[in-house]
């Protein structure tokens, strides 16, 4: 039989989530608003998650596999809990409405979860125990998801880079400065590499290979701020400096990838310089 995914939330690791799964030959359904930038091949489903209604090209026959995968498009502590809470507890409610129970639930979360800060080894059992509204909130989700009744894990993503998500980029062309010690731990994990990690728990799942509640999508090495600001500034040219440090927003923390590469999952930009290496070249070639 071939596997059925829906992929909520259809957008760029979504989007890098279908074309894999489809290479695989599974059959994809993904749901966004603007369907038309689906990947060809995907089933498309126009939906809105603000809505209770439960979208008319919602699949109807058996579903083996839900992938709930969105961003929130307003940040605020309105605008996530629409997105992580209610508009899980919506597509939780079409699928009893549709009757259907996949084998497996992945919920798409992210170690914002963690309000750890001291440069601390983190792994999927460590405390998260944020206080930030998005902290706060995607615990529920994330509640919300084991409690389902349906098998589920989370898949608690890390900084996400890559084309289009070139944020950190932008700000060392502007001469981003950051303190050095202490040393300001970041974690981060390419775009196709957090659509692959979903991809490799799928198939996982879908070959009888238990799967734990929880994993942390993250690459080999995560490493200081002012190292990844010190490297990129070489790359690029940048030979000025901003007036005066910059904050960064999130805990100084260092997550584990052990989880994930003890189910044979191994990231295909190990560190930040493959990882940034290769959307340098896409830019500059």
């Amino acid at each position: 039989m071939v596997p059925t995914l829906m992929i909520v939330g259809c957008g760029d690791v979504g989007g890098r989530l279908a074309r894999r799964m489809l290479a695989a030959g599974w059959t994809t359904h993904g749901l966004r608003r603007d369907v038309a930038r689906l990947p060809a091949g995907v089933l498309a489903v126009p939906g809105d998650l603000q809505s209770d209604q439960c979208p008319a090209a919602w699949p109807q026959g058996e579903l083996d596999y839900l992938v709930y995968c969105v961003a929130a498009s307003q940040h605020d502590e309105a605008g996530y809990r629409s997105a992580y809470v209610d508009g899980l507890r919506r597509a939780l409610a079409w699928l009893a409405e549709r009757g259907q129970r996949p084998r497996r639930l992945l919920f798409v979360s992210s170690s914002g979860v963690y309000a750890q800060r001291g440069g601390e080894w983190i792994d999927e059992d460590s405390p998260a125990e944020a206080e930030s509204y998005s902290g706060r909130i995607m615990r529920e989700a994330e509640r919300l998801a084991l409690d389902s009744g349906l098998p589920a894990s989370l898949v608690r993503l890390t900084g996400i880079y890559g084309p289009g998500r070139e944020r950190l980029l932008n700000q060392v062309r502007q001469g981003y400065r950051v303190a050095c010690e202490p040393p300001l731990y970041a974690n981060r994990i390419h775009a196709e590499d957090a659509a692959g990690l979903l991809a490799h728990l799928l198939q996982a799942d879908a070959a009888d290979t238990p799967l734990q509640h929880c994993y942390l999508g993250v690459d080999d090495e995560p490493a200081p701020l002012h190292e990844v600001v010190g490297w990129l500034r070489e790359r690029l040219g940048v030979t000025a400096w901003a007036e005066q440090d910059s904050v960064r927003r999130a805990g100084s923390k260092r997550c584990s990838n052990a989880r994930a590469r003890a189910l044979g999952w191994a990231p295909q930009y190990p560190s930040y310089r493959e990882g940034y290496a290769a959307v340098l070249a896409g830019e500059f070639g």
